[in-house]
């Protein structure tokens, strides 16, 4: 039997660009797409109806996208609280980064992006599943205990699984006559 089709909402900063997203996220079968044109609709249904991935946009009108995720995490009203978030917009500046951060958006993307390229970070979110809360904490990358892993031991030799070539091999030590003690 077959996993249940997982729901993806979608508010974007117009309808066109909602529409595109919409269409491209909806070509995967086993994702459900809403899109909502305000955080109302939004929020209505997400108190009737699970949302298993968010995408906002910092870009649309209204209130500023990490304040409605803010306001996501905090509604114990609501089915999908703990919703992963991917965030878009067209900059991202240091304060914008904090704010993210801070409400609890997992992932934010620079736009102008392949819709494409949406599609494969929403799979890879609804399989990792990387879950934040306000109230917990923010425990996406940034914030996350780091599982402590043990030092790689240096070698000389290349391997052919290496993908870093070095442009600098290390240089045995010039002998220098007359120096040595």
């Amino acid at each position: 039997m077959s996993e249940p089709a997982k729901v993806v909402a979608i508010i974007a900063a117009n309808p066109a660009l909602s529409s595109l997203l919409t269409m491209v996220v909806a070509g995967d079968s086993h994702l459900k797409v809403r899109q909502f044109e305000s955080e109302l609709e939004l929020i209505a249904y997400m108190r009737l109806a699970p949302v298993h991935m968010l995408v906002c946009d910092f870009d649309r009108e209204g209130r500023p996208a990490y304040e409605m995720v803010e306001g996501i995490r905090l509604n114990n009203h609501l089915i999908s609280q703990d919703v992963p978030v991917i965030a878009l917009t067209r900059t991202i500046t240091p304060p914008m980064r904090h704010q993210a951060i801070s409400a609890g958006i997992d992932e934010v993307i620079v736009k102008p992006m392949s819709p494409r390229h949406l599609l494969q970070r929403i799979q890879t979110r609804l399989k990792t599943r990387s879950v934040v809360g306000a109230l917990g904490g923010y425990r996406g990358p940034d914030r996350r205990d780091r599982i402590t892993m043990p030092k790689p031991s240096p070698t000389p030799a290349r391997r052919n699984t290496d993908n870093v070539i070095p442009l600098f091999p290390k240089a045995p030590k010039p002998q220098h006559p007359g120096l040595e003690h």
